[in-house]
């Protein structure tokens, strides 16, 4: 039996039951279609839990060497039938289809009729910022007016020549603006967040020599979405998180401005409250944090966004990452325990729209929230899918963080033995990625060194170690270490014989007054 994951047999169990009954109805049309060999194989693949090619050519529909084509045809044929589907209507595939149809017309000889569509198509391009499209058919306006002149618009091809190239230089600055946010959001999942002098030059060179130039109240929103973008990312690899949440704010407000654009773009209209979202965490802002998500799940909830598999999978990450956030800021850590089902099961059920590395991040944050309910058998249990992850080339500091979180869990657990093979490993793995920043030396040498301290003179140890990991909270580039595991609150529950969850709710109580 195959195991790997065929892309038609995913294709197929992706689909709703009204698709697959308007797939149905699509290949049903003729009825020279009902015994057809691509439907014999569609119910067949339909009713399969799991890929088995075998299975296929047992059952007589096709051999072996026509099988390839027959499931091209059919893969083919479902995506024509899902484009049909009013469901899948949106303003982006209604103007393509109406250049479509304007260049069908236009290879008949029919060049008045295209240029009506052409016309009507780039006024609904330009409304709604699809500029690449409205460039599209400007390009082909340009054709048909050279071998049928209307003569009924003075200037034509002169007005024609202007707005390409208008479009030209608003196509050309959203590209290089799409470029550098892509470039830096790449860097920060490779290295995470700048660690020294050398990093921060090094990404404020990168930035500024990558960034065009520009006059903000001249652009349009797709220029704009991507300025914001671009700045966001520059800020969170600096670890400027007002600065995040200034560009984070522009970006929603972006959307709130243009409310027809988060049904036309709803990717975008989410992932910008997910960083709003993720810049309020890091200020530690739980009122405003609060306000925001409240909203995120009120639109979510409406009709205001498309329905379909992405926007769910999407939805799910950006309102689930930042419920176990909300528990994380108000330090209830046993009250967000009832969340971990409820994630394990989503992430199921969206496993073919999320990625490893998400997965990862909720497994990490998974892990925080029982070491903050003191159940450190759990925590290490999930911290262990992510260090026994060898296909995980992404985010260093997760793994590094998720190796340390582990050596304090090990500690509380007192499994000694386990605590020094992983002292040892986690020091390899730290020197190998380049990323033993002051905070993790000091965490290492302290479990080290805790297990010849007599028992009467631990407290003295924590607060040593308390005071001398005080003094990076504010330094630049150590702080970072704060964001990922917050060591001072359990040095400090050591120190007062009370629970992480005591502590960090204190610290909330004090930040709300």
């Amino acid at each position: 039996m195959s195991k790997h994951k065929d892309f038609l047999f995913v294709l197929i169990k992706s689909l709703s039951k009204s698709e697959k009954r308007q797939f149905k109805l699509y290949a049903g049309r003729l009825d020279i279609n009902s015994e057809a060999k691509y439907i014999s194989l569609f119910n067949l693949l339909d009713k399969m839990d799991m890929y088995n090619e075998n299975q296929i050519l047992k059952s007589g529909i096709v051999k072996k060497q026509q099988l390839s084509n027959l499931k091209s045809h059919l893969y083919k044929q479902i995506l024509i039938s899902i484009r049909l589907s009013p469901l899948n209507q949106n303003v982006r595939i209604q103007i393509r289809e109406q250049l479509d149809f304007a260049t069908i017309l236009y290879h008949k000889g029919l060049y008045k009729q295209s240029l009506k569509i052409l016309d009507k198509a780039k006024q609904v391009s330009i409304e709604n910022e699809e500029k690449n499209i409205a460039f599209e058919i400007i390009e082909l306006e340009k054709i048909i007016e050279t071998q049928y002149i209307t003569r009924s618009t003075m200037g034509r091809a002169e007005e024609l020549a202007v707005t390409a190239q208008e479009l030209t230089k608003q196509n050309t600055l959203t590209s290089e603006l799409s470029n550098l946010s892509l470039r830096l959001y790449g860097i920060l999942l490779k290295s995470g967040y700048v660690k020294n002098d050398k990093e921060y030059k090094d990404v404020t060179a990168f930035f500024s020599e990558n960034l065009p130039m520009y006059e903000e109240v001249t652009l349009g929103f797709r220029e704009k979405y991507w300025l914001y973008n671009a700045y966001l990312w520059y800020s969170f690899l600096t670890q400027d998180f007002l600065s995040c949440y200034k560009y984070a704010h522009k970006w929603v407000n972006l959307f709130y401005k243009n409310e027809n654009m988060i049904t036309l773009n709803p990717v975008f209209f989410l992932k910008g409250n997910q960083y709003l979202l993720e810049s309020l965490f890091m200020l530690k802002h739980s009122t405003k944090f609060k306000e925001v998500l409240s909203g995120l799940e009120a639109i979510v909830a409406s009709d205001k966004l498309p329905q379909n598999d992405n926007i769910e999978a999407l939805s799910f990450l950006n309102i689930y990452n930042n419920k176990l956030n909300s528990h994380f800021l108000e330090g209830t850590f046993e009250e967000g325990e009832y969340l971990v089902p409820q994630i394990l099961r989503k992430i199921k059920i969206h496993s073919e729209q999320i990625d490893e590395h998400h997965v990862m991040v909720f497994y990490y944050k998974i892990a925080c929230m029982y070491f903050g309910a003191g159940d450190n058998r759990m925590c290490i249990s999930y911290l262990d899918k992510i260090i026994k992850n060898k296909n995980l080339t992404m985010r260093e500091d997760l793994m590094c963080f998720s190796r340390i979180l582990s050596l304090v869990a090990h500690y509380e657990l007192g499994m000694d033995y386990h605590l020094e093979v992983q002292l040892k490993s986690t020091y390899k793995f730290l020197i190998r990625m380049n990323d033993l920043n002051g905070i993790q030396k000091e965490i290492i040498k302290f479990l080290k060194e805790i297990s010849f301290v007599y028992p009467h003179e631990i407290k003295n140890e924590f607060v040593r170690i308390h005071k001398s990991l005080s003094k990076f909270e504010d330094a630049p580039y150590e702080k970072r270490a704060f964001l990922y595991l917050d060591i001072i609150s359990w040095l400090e529950s050591k120190i007062q014989n009370r629970t992480v969850g005591e502590i960090v709710r204190e610290k909330a109580k004090l930040r709300n007054r």
